[in-house]
């Protein structure tokens, strides 16, 4: 079973274009011993929007959220400035 922790929340603001968005990925154990990605995206300051990906092996959970991350940093998204206040 995973032994380590990986989670990340990204965000992609661009004023221009009225464009104030998050990402988040994380993987966590199941009940029945399983591993899920859960990710969550969506405006920020709203809900969003929720996906769970079950896996039994910890390599295929972490070769998804790898690829789901280096696609959203090709998009834009990037950590929150450790300055930026949450709102």
């Amino acid at each position: 079973m995973g032994t380590h922790l990986y989670q990340i929340y990204i965000e992609r603001i661009d004023p221009q274009q009225n464009m104030a968005r998050y990402y988040s990925l994380a993987i966590a154990p199941t009940l029945f011993g399983d591993l899920s990605l859960i990710r969550c995206w969506g405006r920020i300051g709203t809900g969003g929007q929720t996906r769970v990906h079950l896996f039994a092996r910890e390599e295929d959970a972490v070769r998804l959220f790898l690829r789901l991350l280096a696609s959203k940093r090709r998009r834009g998204y990037r950590p929150r400035p450790p300055h930026a206040r949450a709102h």
